[in-house]
C-alpha cells in the first residue's frame, strides 16, 4: 500500500500531474462546448421542420 502512495505522490510532484489535470479540464470544456453546440443545433433544425410540417399541412 506503502508503494502505491509513493507513486501518486511522484506523479503528483512530477509536471505530468498537472499536465494531467490540464488536459482532463480542456476537454471537460470541449465536450461541455460541443454538447450545448449539437442541442442548439438540433432545436433550431427541429423548429424549421415543425414550421415545413405545418405549412404543408
Amino acid at each position: 500500500m506503502g508503494q502505491l502512495f509513493q507513486s501518486v505522490k511522484k506523479f503528483l510532484q512530477s509536471e505530468d500531474g498537472p499536465t494531467a489535470v490540464e488536459y482532463a479540464i480542456m476537454m471537460a470544456l470541449i465536450i461541455v462546448v460541443c454538447i450545448s453546440t449539437i442541442t442548439i443545433i438540433g432545436n433550431n433544425a427541429n423548429t424549421k421542420f415543425t414550421k415545413v410540417k405545418d405549412a404543408l399541412t
